[in-house]
């Protein structure tokens, strides 16, 4: 994989990893550790209902094996800045909601 072919500012954050810490294996595992947690706070944000402790712990395992899948997309396509927009989206969205929520209690 040539990365030193990128386009000047279309950079992915792999390969941005790499030329922070000059070690492809370690460039990974912080990009696999970055896409779970920005999954989780999508998956929070978005999607979270009460549920117990033995259906949440199913809901991470699965969510990080789909993750290591992730990791190896993000070689190619834009994972972690798709994430990062979902997780300004779906934020802006929440404190949407609540501000609209403290609205009607009060009227």
């Amino acid at each position: 994989m040539d990365l030193e072919k990128a386009p000047k500012g279309f950079e992915f954050v792999i390969t941005q990893l790499i030329n922070i810490t000059h070690d492809i294996h370690l460039s990974m595992w912080i990009l696999y550790g970055l896409i779970v947690v920005l999954c989780i706070v999508v998956y929070h944000l978005g999607f979270a209902k009460k549920l117990s402790i033995l259906k949440s712990l199913i809901i991470y395992v699965l969510l990080m094996i789909g993750c290591s899948f992730l990791t190896f997309l993000a070689l190619r396509i834009p994972i972690v800045e798709a994430l990062l927009a979902s997780v300004f989206v779906l934020g802006v969205y929440k404190i949407r909601l609540h501000q609209s929520k403290k609205n009607n209690a009060t009227t």
